[in-house]
Parts: structure tokens; C-alpha cells; sequence
């Protein structure tokens, strides 16, 4: 995700499940190291061992970055 730092993201679609993905932290950071203007939760509570909070994911990014977060 570093190497994305210097590209100039308008959305990023952010796995959150755990498990097969990242989690809800590892994504938080992965945002803030990225910069998108918006991100988008992904690929969580659909299989089991996936459970997130999309909720939790907006709160954490949003209070840490500048990044918005729209959960569909």
C-alpha cells in the first residue's frame, strides 16, 4: 500500500472480513497510508469467518484519516 501513497486515489475498495482478508485495523491503515478521497468496505459478513462491522470501519477511518467512507 505504500507504493499507492504518491498515486492520486479517488476510491479504493477496502476488504474488512479477516480471515481471507484484511481486517478492519489492517484496512483502517492501509486508507491512511493510501489517501483515497472515498473508500468503500468490501468482502465481509458473506461467508463465514468473515463477520465485520462496516459501521466500525467508517468510525475508526474516519476519525484517524481524511478519507470519507460510504458503506452500500
Amino acid at each position: 500500500m505504500t507504493e499507492l501513497k504518491d498515486e492520486r486515489i479517488d476510491v479504493a475498495f477496502l476488504p474488512i472480513g479477516g480471515t481471507y482478508t484484511m481486517d478492519i485495523d489492517e484496512a483502517v491503515e492501509a486508507a491512511f497510508v493510501m489517501k483515497p478521497r472515498i473508500v468503500i468496505p468490501v468482502h465481509y459478513n458473506h461467508i463465514k469467518g468473515t463477520e465485520a462491522d462496516p459501521m466500525e470501519f467508517k468510525r475508526k477511518l474516519e476519525n484517524k484519516g481524511e478519507s470519507k467512507v460510504i458503506v452500500l
